[in-house]
């Protein structure tokens, strides 16, 4: 089968007609989703939410969960065979026999695809789409290529991981981005029809309004301590050990400094030990994770391997001054030392210098957090999901020209 045709110019993405816009059938294919905790299922959720309010009829393809259950919001869902990673705790792949899904679909047949992930799932969702002439719009949610550093289990495929996600996002109609950075950047490397689509916030949930006098005073701070945080996945390909460098920097130079872990994962028991005077928290949710987000006054965000890091997005609207890598969220938001830090990437002692220079002037920390909150409060889930929704009219209507 041919590649698909180029996507038409971002201009005319504005221009659709009010008949063209018409609910439609929109399958989503993820090897994550929803009760899993991470980036990719918080988008789709947000995504799907808004489809699903929109009246547009919603399609899952997904991994069978544990428990057996089916999201609310989706009209058909079809739960294949699931796979466990190994050395990623609570991640699975997904696998169907292609003529299960072809057969789904003549049955079922979506106006739209949307592949979110580029797993085995996803690559048999691409064959059987094309074959049965369904325009796909892809997802880059996850960078493999980072990733495969960390994993032996993508290690040994890794010289052949950049070759294969340009091939099969190239077979698609669009691939949509979280940045405009990303999308220089693998519009360079060849890949075609890349096009940004950035993330939104729930500015009711994460808000400095949430700030909890009570909840400090629980790790010890008063309402002027600053007290240092870390929100995410204890793992490797987060870049963990240069978390520790930095708390242990701080406690050395502040014995006295305050710092809270929220989340968990494989290297937690790594990071206790290395840090014991450090709050452990754990996972949080909902009112509970925007809580400790408005508590805290200094994120610390050591990672080099997202496509975006939504976790960025909500320190910086609960109040937080962010230190980060200059890419992805960061990189696109935080202009250096007026609403945030950031630093050159893989740079480890100019990120461990920038948490301690801001520690060193905590006068300037709440205002700091307080441009940082400004700066992110034009970004919306509903206007973000407005955006995917005309990237798949405009790729239906691709298809069908």
């Amino acid at each position: 089968m041919p590649l698909p045709p180029a996507f038409i110019d971002h201009e005319s993405l504005h221009v659709l007609s009010a008949t063209r816009m018409a609910p439609m059938k929109v399958a989503f294919v993820s090897e994550t989703w929803l009760p899993e905790i991470n980036g990719v299922t918080h988008t789709l959720s947000q995504l799907s939410q808004y489809l699903h309010a929109q009246h547009y009829t919603l399609q899952l393809v997904r991994p069978a969960p544990k428990d057996g259950s089916r999201d609310a919001r989706v009209d058909e869902e079809l739960q294949v065979k699931a796979i466990p990673v190994k050395d990623y705790e609570g991640v699975n792949i997904g696998w169907v026999p292609p003529r299960k899904l072809r057969q789904f679909w003549r049955t079922h047949r979506p106006d739209v695809v949307y592949i979110a992930t580029e797993g085995p799932l996803g690559m048999v969702a691409l064959r059987v789409a094309r074959q049965l002439r369904l325009p796909v719009v892809s997802g880059f949610h996850t960078n493999f290529d980072q990733y495969s550093r960390h994993y032996l289990w993508l290690r040994a495929v890794r010289p052949f991981v950049g070759a294969f996600l340009k091939r099969f996002h190239n077979r698609t109609l669009a691939t949509l981005v979280p940045t405009r950075q990303q999308a220089e950047r693998m519009t360079a490397q060849g890949y075609r029809n890349v096009q940004v689509m950035g993330r939104g916030l729930d500015h009711g949930r994460f808000s400095p309004q949430h700030r909890d006098d009570a909840l400090r005073a629980s790790w010890g701070a008063t309402p002027d301590t600053p007290v240092v945080m870390y929100t995410g996945r204890l793992a490797v390909e987060k870049n963990i050990p240069l978390l520790v460098a930095s708390l242990r920097a701080l406690h050395e130079r502040h014995p006295d400094q305050i710092a809270v872990i929220v989340g968990d994962g494989p290297m937690r028991h790594e990071v206790e030990e290395a840090a014991p005077w450090a709050h452990f928290v754990g996972f949080q949710q909902n009112e509970d994770l925007a809580r400790h987000y408005a508590s805290g006054d200094i994120f610390l965000f050591p990672s080099l391997s997202e496509t975006f890091g939504n976790v960025v997005t909500e320190a910086m609207a609960s109040g937080q001054c962010v230190v980060a890598f200059d890419y992805a969220a960061a990189g696109e938001l935080i202009e250096n030392g007026v609403n945030g830090f950031v630093v050159p990437c893989g740079d480890e002692q100019a990120f461990i210098d920038a948490v301690l220079t801001i520690r060193e002037t905590p006068s300037q920390i709440r205002t700091i957090g307080q441009r940082a909150c400004d700066r992110v409060a034009s970004l919306t889930w509903p206007h973000i999901a407005e955006t995917f929704v005309r990237y798949l009219h405009q790729a239906r209507e691709t298809h069908d020209a």
